[in-house]
């Protein structure tokens, strides 16, 4: 009894040790290519199911790419609509464990074979350089899978001969619903539905189980893979729980829809084991799994927008509507928290363009006590969450994002002080030699605010710093025109002040808005260390 034991125990968790050295292997072989292409090829929700299950195919772990969404969502990378998408895809992704255990794990005794690729990972772990390491730990990781399926196999086969599991109950609603219950505590124990499932077709391999006990377990373990998630969403932030919520409903929904056509999906195995030469066994099983999540994605994706939508009103965002991108959870994955972090800035700096702007056109004060508040705020908080991701060592440009974000906060900070335009400027009638500049600089403001939201055209920050230079230029020849008209008497020089003031704010205006685009902006971002080679007119 103490070795079956021991066999079940050891088994599981090679399995399980395996599972996980062949996903972070992978993940970090693969990279941030892994993130790009999944962002890239993020369309339509119809796209982005297809890339989640080709994702989650490759690297083996449903959970590292719902991490991964609720990452991307956070960050502003992709819309709840598409995260959904991806979300359904992980779930037929990870059916492809059940077809690997099947057909090479089961059919021959793979874990023989399999220890060759375990000393040669474990060789290129500790002797290779790079990204070759991180194959290394993911073939090691591979072959540990395959001798952990064959130590949970022995241990099944003495299992069989002690315990008659067959005579669990498996008929009536009650011994079907407690099937799927032990499916569900065996994968909340295991942290890995991967595993059960594993587990699952392995005693359904050594006759321990009937396959229809087998199918009930793998319903309970499609469920049971959402109870970690919905345990971590507690107290995260609202696109967490958004997608959190969408998945235990869809896994949820899916497996309800299982339970209860179990007996067609049984006649359809039986038919395709007669015609189509299905082995019973294993495969069949794995071949149930992912017919009954197919069968949930068809129900659930061609009215994913609408499901998207009520999930959204069901848990609105009530928190600060220009930092909602910051995810305190990004910080593990410095890339998508820098986009997270560049799309807060982008916001601020959008409502800090418009409030300028809208006090030259309307000609009004704007400094109201509670707005500007708010922008001091979303800047103090972007700025302390910048400070708080970590570096990565040999990514240049990662650094070089950082940098042009710190560069963006300083100008920001900036142009805050210049949120109030001078008294001339707020008056009903713009006096002659500044009514241009006041045209050039809302022009900035507003192409500022469209390419910070992906409206303006490809060159829209060579417009922005062609006009910026453009106010600087005025800034210099109308200052002495009007340094001389008032010396000659020509105008008041209390008005005369107050129109150099008005200068002088316009060209601060319009030159910080066109560096803040610029670091937040797709050059902003390659070029992040660029000298600032024009400085607005100082007096």
């Amino acid at each position: 009894m103490i070795g079956i034991v021991f066999r079940l125990a050891g088994g599981i968790g090679l399995f399980l040790l395996g599972m996980s050295l062949l996903s972070d292997g992978l993940k970090a072989f693969a990279g941030d290519a892994l993130r790009q292409a999944l962002v890239r090829f993020t369309g339509r929700p119809a796209k982005a199911f297809v890339s989640g299950a080709l994702a989650t195919a490759l690297v083996q772990s449903s959970g590292a790419t719902t991490v991964a969404v609720i990452g991307f969502v956070s960050a502003g990378l992709l819309t709840f609509a598409q995260s959904v998408g991806l979300v359904m895809g992980a779930s037929l992704g990870t059916t492809s464990t059940g077809w690997i255990v099947s057909i090479l794990g089961l059919r021959v005794s793979f874990g023989f074979y399999a220890l060759p690729l375990v000393g040669i990972g474990a060789f290129m772990k500790l002797l290779a350089r790079g990204r070759w390491r991180s194959l290394g730990l993911a073939l090691a990781g591979f072959g540990l899978i395959f001798v952990g399926i064959e130590t949970l196999q022995a241990g099944m086969q003495g299992l069989a001969g002690s315990f008659q599991l067959q005579a669990l109950p498996a008929d009536g609603l009650m011994g079907r619903a407690l099937m799927v219950l032990i499916g569900l505590v065996l994968t909340v124990i295991m942290q890995s539905s991967s595993a059960a499932v594993a587990t699952t077709m392995t005693a359904l391999h050594a006759g321990s189980i009937f396959f229809e006990q087998a199918a009930l377990l793998v319903i309970g373990a499609a469920i049971g893979a959402t109870v970690t998630g919905a345990l971590a969403a507690i107290g995260a932030s609202v696109p967490t729980k958004r997608t959190v919520l969408a998945h235990v409903i869809f896994n949820l929904g899916t497996g309800l829809i299982a339970l209860f056509l179990l007996p067609l999906f049984l006649r359809g195995l039986q038919w395709a084991q007669l015609h189509l030469g299905l082995d019973p066994g294993a495969a069949s099983l794995a071949a149930f799994h992912t017919a009954f999540i197919t069968l949930g994605v068809a129900v659930f994706l061609p009215v994913v927008e609408r499901f998207s939508a009520w999930i959204e009103r069901v848990l609105p965002d009530k928190g600060p509507k220009l930092t909602h991108h910051l995810d305190p959870t990004l910080m593990s994955v410095p890339a998508v928290a820098l986009e997270a972090s560049r799309r807060a800035l982008s916001e601020t700096a959008c409502e800090l363009f418009n409030g300028i702007r809208d006090g030259l056109v309307n000609y009004r004060q704007v400094s109201e006590p509670a707005w500007t508040l708010e922008l001091q705020q979303a800047l103090d908080r972007t700025q302390q969450f910048l400070a708080g991701i970590p570096p990565v060592a040999n990514e240049a440009p990662l650094s070089q994002t950082r940098i042009a974000q710190m560069h963006a906060v300083a100008h920001l900070a900036r142009l805050w002080s210049y949120l109030q335009p001078p008294v001339v400027l707020r008056q009903a009638i713009i006096p002659e030699p500044l009514s241009d500049t006041v045209d050039l600089v809302r022009e900035i403001l507003h192409l500022g605010e469209a390419g910070l939201h992906g409206r303006a055209e490809a060159d829209w920050l060579s417009g922005i710093e062609g006009k910026s230079a453009e106010v600087t230029q005025l800034h210099r020849e109308g200052r002495p025109v009007v340094l001389s008209r008032a010396a000659a008497g020509g105008r008041d020089a209390a008005m005369a002040l107050s129109m150099l003031d008005a200068m002088r704010w316009l060209d601060r205006v319009g030159y910080h808005a066109w560096r803040i685009s610029h670091y937040l902006g797709g050059e902003g971002r390659a070029e992040a260390i660029m000298v600032e080679v024009r400085q607005p007119v100082d007096e």
